[in-house]
């Protein structure tokens, strides 16, 4: 049923699973709390996400819950190959393999939808859109669904405004759980980790230009600040422009900041953020990564367009010469940086993230009856818990209010 490259990779791929469960706690307590009451018995989910070890780890758990699991990759260049065999091998199908075609890539999707999903877990709302759109026979079938990221929500949120959207979705990625860590403290750190393993360059005294000022980029732009970069951010956003500011950073237009940064990262969500009148004012030797979920915030094929040629600099590097003999560097094609050229955000910080999706799963499986089609956050009091749990995991511990300051503070 599978379509992955090499059954024989394994053993390698539990390794890594086995060293990143080490570090979920989180993630492994629901295993040890729901495993023996099987919640998702006679559940077909989808899982669609960047398929490394972390991901693989809440398959398991699902699984490990009851779940029958169908999973493919939300990014042609994030597979290991490696673990997605471990995954076939502990009963999962899987549809992928690192540096499919876009062709393959929604084959694979295709192949996933077609095991009939109850449930759906989504990273970037290709899964989503594509059932929509091409499958809408299969609606009925889904009980629900939840969204990882910023760039899926924004598209969810279109689609119910069009009218469009005929499931329930919960999306994880509002969760505060999710943002104020995931989106600052792993896109800042994973980020980083990919460029500097990628190029072998210091980052301290360089201009770093980083575009967009939400959650993922103020953890771009704050650890790029204490690696002892030089910071420009780009918005289009005026509150977000002067917050940006009063956190000590230089803020500009990207016509303004393309002839001065020494490396530009996307963090926007949108397309067309560097084009052709920003190469043509850059400087020879400039870095250009993309931490955006899509391969379109940098413009790619405009920049090929308007090169002499394109000759790969260093693995996973690609430098387009200009006719004036500059040279402009790309990072893993212009795709999806900390996991093209690394592995993704921290084990310590998914295991957050992937215990509210365990929990979003398990909710919708709970109270679908219920919920109607539409984007629905996740119960205040679920986000919370999973701050609970992760504070006990890390040794820190709290205030309690007394009656009386519980009485002062909120009146009753």
């Amino acid at each position: 049923m599978s379509d992955i490259r090499d059954i024989k990779l394994a053993p390698a791929g539990k390794q890594k699973i086995e060293w990143v469960k080490r570090y979920m706690p989180v993630l492994s307590s629901f295993r040890e709390e729901f495993a023996s009451q099987k919640p998702f018995e006679g559940y077909q989910l989808c899982v669609c996400c960047h398929l490394e070890a972390k991901t693989a780890y809440l398959i398991q758990v699902l699984q490990a819950c009851g779940a029958k699991v169908a999973a493919c990759a939300s990014n042609p260049l994030s597979t290991q190959d490696d673990v997605v065999a471990a995954l076939v091998e502990g009963g999962a199908d899987v549809y992928a393999i690192h540096g499919e075609t876009m062709e393959q890539y929604e084959a694979h999707i295709k192949s996933a939808l077609a095991a009939k999903p109850n449930l759906i877990v989504d990273d970037g709302g290709d899964v989503i859109t594509m059932l929509h759109r091409e499958f809408p026979e299969l609606l009925e079938n889904v009980i629900g669904a939840s969204e990882e990221t910023t760039t899926g929500v924004l598209r969810l949120k279109a689609m119910e405004k069009a009218g469009e959207l005929k499931i329930p979705v919960i999306p994880v990625n509002d969760a505060q759980c999710k943002y104020l860590f995931d989106n600052r403290y792993g896109t800042g750190q994973s980020v980083w980790d990919g460029i500097m393993r990628t190029t072998n360059l210091i980052v301290a005294g360089k201009r770093v230009v980083v575009a967009g000022y939400g959650w993922c980029g103020k953890g771009v732009a704050k650890r790029a600040a204490a690696l002892g970069a030089r910071v420009i951010v780009t918005e289009v956003d005026h509150i977000k422009a002067v917050e940006a500011l009063m956190d000590g950073f230089d803020v500009m237009s990207m016509d303004e900041a393309a002839a001065l940064g020494d490396v530009f990262v996307t963090v926007t969500g949108c397309e067309d953020v560097i084009v052709k009148r920003h190469f043509d004012q850059m400087k020879d030797g400039v870095l250009l990564a993309n931490a955006g979920h899509f391969d379109c915030e940098v413009n790619v094929a405009e920049l090929a367009a308007t090169s002499e040629k394109v000759i790969e600099m260093r693995n996973n590097v690609e430098g387009y010469i200009q006719t004036d003999g500059r040279v402009l560097n790309v990072i893993a094609g212009g795709r999806l940086v900390n996991l093209a050229s690394g592995d993704g955000h921290p084990a310590e910080i998914m295991d957050m993230s992937f215990a509210l999706q365990f929990l979003a799963q398990k909710y919708i499986r709970d109270h679908y009856a219920s919920m109607k089609p539409g984007l629905m956050n996740l119960p205040e009091d679920i986000d919370y818990s999973v701050a609970v749990r992760k504070l006990n995991a890390l040794g820190g511990s709290v205030d309690v209010l007394t009656p009386e300051q519980h009485k002062y503070l909120y009146g009753d």
